[in-house]
């Protein structure tokens, strides 16, 4: 029985779709296609059914139906090309469609959708063997599609995080667009939008912080040191005059080891000056709950703003990582062993 190479050799597990073949030599036959071992991708094309249906495959699957100077954008766009968190579902549960961007007529099918806006070739990158639109252009699609202001802002963020897009970069990209759909939204996403969040949960917890608390944007991920250089801790959020201090506590931050790190962190940042605040992952069923905790926090700040024992002004052997930039200029070693704590502390 026929077989399907691989898509890619740095793609294990991925498998193209392939065509009938009577002869079954380049695809299954047509007796062999309508049986349990393969399934239909739409189109006339088809894949093993016992390939799992992870956002890769579901790219590829999509990707298949393109031709010279189309490609794959959005956010199955980002994530091919190594952005973290662009899992490809709603919620994590609901499988997102795959956007394709055609020259010609195509019809959408289950797990694609078309989008028929202008695709000029200079904008297309092939990333192992897959063509998907430049990363400017896949997160500024996102941005202006999105069903809400959160879920755009999420999104620049976290193209921000994997440092395939810098904030100057896509409003440079933005500012030469005309009156295309959603291009409002993307404008004022690049108004709020963070270099150094480093979880989709960050960025909701700062829109918490601004749009329903009303307390002035926070600083992300800034690291805070004594007077006399010591690193103090790295806290989600800091707002640089008050000295309140935001911590995102997710699920891995639920155990008995990770409850303790998190009061030991507390103590060392009450211990020079600052008011830490905690949102749980639990906050979320109650968000009013946890804007009077934070607003409560802010007073408490402000009422001790005069003792300063902490700074931000990074001494001169720290190695600065707050900007896609920064980020960018390091090595290969210094990216794994300053950017690796990222994904954990999220």
């Amino acid at each position: 029985m026929f077989v399907p190479p691989p898509f890619h050799e740095r793609r294990p597990g991925l498998v193209a779709p392939v065509r009938v073949d009577p002869a079954g030599q380049r695809g299954p036959t047509r007796g062999q296609a309508r049986g349990r071992r393969w399934r239909s991708t739409g189109c006339g094309l088809w894949v093993p059914a016992e390939l799992p249906r992870t956002s890769a495959q579901r790219t590829v699957e999509a990707a298949a139906v393109l031709r010279d100077e189309e490609a794959v954008t959005g956010w199955a766009a980002l994530s091919w090309m190594g952005a973290a968190w662009f899992d490809g579902t709603w919620d994590g549960i609901r499988p997102r469609p795959v956007t394709v961007v055609p020259r010609r007529h195509v019809m959408a099918q289950t797990g694609f959708e078309v989008s028929q806006e202008f695709l000029h070739p200079s904008e297309i990158v092939v990333v192992d063997g897959l063509p998907v639109t430049a990363a400017v252009r896949s997160v500024t699609f996102e941005m202006r599609y999105a069903d809400s202001f959160g879920a755009a802002l999420e999104a620049m963020d976290m193209a921000c995080y994997s440092d395939l897009v810098s904030l100057a970069e896509v409003r440079a990209y933005v500012d030469q667009l005309g009156p295309v759909t959603g291009i409002q939204q993307a404008r004022d996403v690049l108004l709020e939008a963070d270099e150094n969040s480093w979880s989709p949960r960050e960025t909701k917890m700062r829109g918490v912080w601004t749009r329903l608390a009303g307390l002035p944007r926070p600083r992300c991920n800034v690291p805070v040191f004594t007077r006399d250089g010591r690193h103090v801790g790295t806290p989600d959020m800091i707002d640089p005059r008050s000295g309140l201090v935001g911590l995102y506590h997710g699920d891995s931050h639920l155990s008995l080891v990770g409850a303790s790190k998190d009061n030991q962190q507390d103590a060392d940042f009450r211990d020079v000056g600052l008011e830490p605040v905690a949102m749980f992952a639990t906050d979320w069923h109650d968000v009013d709950d946890f804007v009077r905790r934070l607003s409560a926090a802010s007073r408490r700040a402000r009422a001790r703003a005069g003792r300063r024992e902490w700074t931000i002004e990074a001494p001169s052997w720290w190695t600065r990582t707050e900007t896609v930039e920064q980020r960018r200029a390091l090595t290969a070693w210094q990216k794994e062993r300053y950017l690796r704590y990222r994904r954990a502390a999220a």
